[in-house]
């Protein structure tokens, strides 16, 4: 009979998201993720079956995350313009909450992996679909509200700003918050 385990699986998975996401899939040695999750290799295999598996499970654990926080940032009171300005504001200043600059995972990963890993490609663009999704049915809001224009395709500008919100965490990683400002107030511009 084996140990019994003395850990919470989703916190080990939490843990492991944080790692994947400050080095990337390949920067995560067995040790390092040892390391970060405070549990021995051993029992993260015979827990997780394999590093990619943790993996898997580590970017399904932050698409839920994120897409579940945009929905609660863009349902507080305001205007649809206001309220994606508050997401994408946030997501630009949780960059300069780290000592390490570490973008968005699911960006990091289609950058890593995307060109030549289909399950990863696939879990990046699920982690794009769910954000998509949650941005179109704000925007839709927005224009039964009278605060979007009436002709606005919320699916097709749900899109741009994932793929805006998308560049400014890879620029996060090089300039500062004010020209982060600056592109989001002009991306919204057009609402």
């Amino acid at each position: 009979m084996g140990r019994p385990r003395n850990f919470e699986a989703d916190t080990v998975v939490d843990r492991a998201m944080e790692a994947f996401w400050t080095h990337g899939y390949a920067g995560c040695s067995p040790a390092q993720l040892a390391a970060a999750t405070g549990i021995g290799k051993g029992s993260l295999y015979n827990t997780f079956g394999s590093k990619r598996e943790l993996f898997d499970l580590a970017m399904a654990r932050y698409n839920r995350m994120g897409s579940e926080l945009a929905r609660e940032v863009l349902a507080e009171p305001g205007s649809t313009r206001e309220r994606f300005r508050a997401w994408m504001r946030f997501t630009v200043d949780t960059e300069f909450e780290h000592p390490v600059r570490r973008g968005c995972l699911l960006v990091n990963t289609a950058l890593e992996l995307g060109g030549h890993d289909a399950e990863a490609a696939k879990a990046v663009n699920e982690g794009y679909e769910y954000m998509i999704e949650v941005f179109a049915e704000r925007l839709e809001q927005g224009r039964r509200d009278g605060d979007v224009r009436a002709d606005l395709d919320p699916r097709g500008y749900a899109e741009f700003l994932m793929n805006t919100i998308g560049g400014l965490r890879i620029t996060a990683k090089v300039s500062e918050a004010d020209a982060m400002y600056r592109i989001i107030d002009t991306a919204l511009s057009t609402l």
